[in-house]
Parts: structure tokens; sequence; C-alpha cells
């Protein structure tokens, strides 16, 4: 019996198998608002044979946006049309959906990848954005007002607005979004924190907001329904996040009644030097994770894409789930071809079932190894 295809309970939620749909940015919503383009590819990933799909970061305000053109769950117009998704996804796909929840602090007011490679939002679409410290994220970039406690308080009341919104859009899971360089993490890391209040110097200092947050969504966020948080093992940075770090807000996220822990790393030095292009890459951080804390659930991310190599990290107890991103932009259908290489039932749709490993020939041809 494959291990990746066995069945994990995430606190409320018994999920299929071990494999979950990472989060990824689409950058193609209209003022917050998902369009015609998130509900093929949501629905795609639906039926992808995945155990969980997680909705792309999604700002709790207008300026925790990544992007002018990323999603957003604000307002009543966001509200329904996330719920008309879901609505429509469960017409066909009873796959759990989920939503990552976000503010990107000083990382914010940026253009798609595809405009100006992503860069500072030009003058017609910038807005004011907002860290731990008034420092940019790089040179060129806006520079972030320094949040005082009321705007740390407007953030607070902010995931927790957008919590209620999601559960009554009808969404499974929540994620908090707490690694790559974006608000949380300014908070966490002592590269973007040079706050001498109660927010900054000690990791304890440095962990007081987003675990105010933290504690914050736990409360909004009903216990019927799963809940997660993402966060950076590392900052790939001398005087940065470090494993020990990651382990310790780990723990205190267990404690605080999260359901599952996703381990990323990087995203918070525009010049770190990230082996990005290393098979399981973050995985030790998912590890130390998982050993420092043995009942919790953990998911690894980062360059996995083939399904032995996700079989083994769940196997060896290194991960409870393994995140697949990018593999699963370019082979919709990848936790069916896992299923398939590992010899387990596909469990394709019955409008696509002639074209499986035991119902098309040409099935081992395309699929057949480089």
């Amino acid at each position: 019996m494959s291990q990746l295809f066995s069945p994990l309970a995430v606190g409320p939620l018994t999920l299929k198998n071990r494999i979950i749909v990472a989060p990824m940015c689409q950058y193609s919503a209209v003022d917050g608002v998902p369009q015609p383009w998130h509900a093929q590819h949501l629905g795609k990933l639906a039926l992808s044979g995945a155990s969980l799909v997680i909705v792309e970061a999604t700002g709790v305000e207008a300026a925790g946006r990544i992007s002018w053109a990323d999603t957003g769950l604000w307002n009543d117009e966001q509200e329904a049309a996330f719920a008309t998704l879901i609505k429509q996804i469960r017409t066909y796909s009873d796959t759990p959906i989920g939503i990552q929840l976000a503010h990107a602090g000083r990382k914010a007011s940026t253009n798609p990848p595809w405009v100006e490679r992503g860069g500072p939002a030009g003058p017609d679409k910038a807005w004011q954005t907002f860290s731990a410290s008034a420092e940019p994220f790089r040179d060129d970039w806006h520079t972030p007002q320094a949040l005082d406690e009321a705007g740390m308080q407007r953030v607070v009341d902010g995931f927790v607005q957008a919590a209620q919104r999601a559960q009554r859009a009808g969404f499974d899971v929540v994620e908090l979004h707490a690694a790559h360089g974006y608000l949380l993490t300014q908070f966490l890391s002592p590269l973007s924190n040079h706050r001498t209040d109660d927010y900054g110097g000690s990791l304890e200092n440095r962990m007081r907001f987003p675990l105010r947050v933290a504690a914050a969504l736990r409360d909004a966020w009903p216990r019927t329904r799963a809940l997660g948080a993402r966060l950076n093992g590392s900052d790939w940075t001398e005087g940065g996040i470090t494993p020990d770090e990651a382990v310790a807000f780990s723990r205190a996220l267990h404690d605080l009644g999260y359901d599952y822990l996703h381990l990323t790393s990087g995203g918070n030095v525009a010049t770190a030097k990230i082996p990005g292009d290393q098979p399981g890459y973050q995985l030790p951080f998912a590890e130390a994770v998982k050993a420092a804390i043995p009942e919790a659930n953990v998911i690894a991310v980062g360059m996995i894409y083939d399904a032995h190599q996700a079989e083994t990290i769940v196997a060896s107890g290194q991960a409870d789930a393994v995140a697949i991103a990018r593999a699963v932009l370019d082979d919709p259908n990848w936790p069916h071809h896992a299923a398939a290489t590992l010899g387990q039932p596909e469990g394709l749709p019955k409008q696509y079932a002639r074209a499986t490993d035991t119902t098309w020939p040409g099935y081992g041809r395309v699929h057949a190894p480089a």
C-alpha cells in the first residue's frame, strides 16, 4: 500500500491522500475579485486527484495584496464571487478547497510577473505599503510605513473578517500565510524587523505580532474546519530566520490549535542564494519540525515533482504530506499519474476513464520514462 495514497486526519478533516495543491498566485483578479480564469484553474485542480486544493495568497485588505491583480477577501463582492466559484466546483467535485489568507506588507503594491518583471507598481496603481520597520524590500521598491498599534489591530481585524467571509463562502480550510517574506515574515525575521518596542528584538518579541494574528484567526475560524499555517524554515541569509526559530514558531502555532504546518523558505531577502533547482531543497525544514513536534501534521513543499520522491518523503516520516506547485501546473493530472506510477487506482472522473493506464494503450507511451 502506498503511503502517499493513504488517508490523513487533519484536525476535523480527513484527506483521502497525502497530496495537496499548494497556493499559487494567478495574478488575474480584478479589484480582488476572482475571474473566470480562477474558476477554470481551480476547477481543473479540484479534479486532479489531490486531496486538498488551496487558493492563492488572498489579501485581507486592499493594501495586503501582493499585486494589483491578486485576489482579496475584504468585501461582499469578493465573498460572493468565491461562494459562486465553490458552489460551481461542488457540482462536479467534493475535493476540499482551502484559501490562503495573507498580507504582503512591504512586498505589496507590485505588478504581475509579466508586467515590468513584477516590480513595484507605477503611480497609477501603487498604494502605501506597511511592514514591521520602515525599510523597503529593495532600494528601488516602495518604502513601507512601520505599523503602529492601530495599524496592527487593523491587520488583525482584517484576518478575522476574511476568515468569517471564507466560512460563509464555503471554504473547507484556511491557511495563514506567514512565509515568503510577506508581512508576518517581516516581523519574524531580524533582517526585516528592527523595532525597539515589544514587537522587535528577541524571538519572543518578533513572534508576538504573528502569534497575535494567529490566535485571532484560530478564534475566528470554526474548529469544525481545518486551519493551517505556512511558514519559513530559513531566510537563506546569515542573521535571518533559522530552522530552530522555525521550530519554535511551529510549536507556538501547534499549541494554539493549528491543524497543520506547511514549511517553505525564502522571499525575505532579495539577494538570498536559494538552491531552488535542487529536488526537495526545503525538505530539511519540514523534517526538523516533524522531528521536534511528532504529533503535528507537517507538509513539505518545494521541487517535489516525482511520484517516487513524494512517496519516500511520506513513507520515511520526513513529512506527513507533500504540497505540489509548479508540477501540477505542468501536469494538472499529476496526482492521478502518481497513483498509476505507484500501482494505485487512478480515480479519474468517469468522463475521463477511457484514458487511464488500464484503459488506453497509449498511456504507457505518453508517460514512459525519458
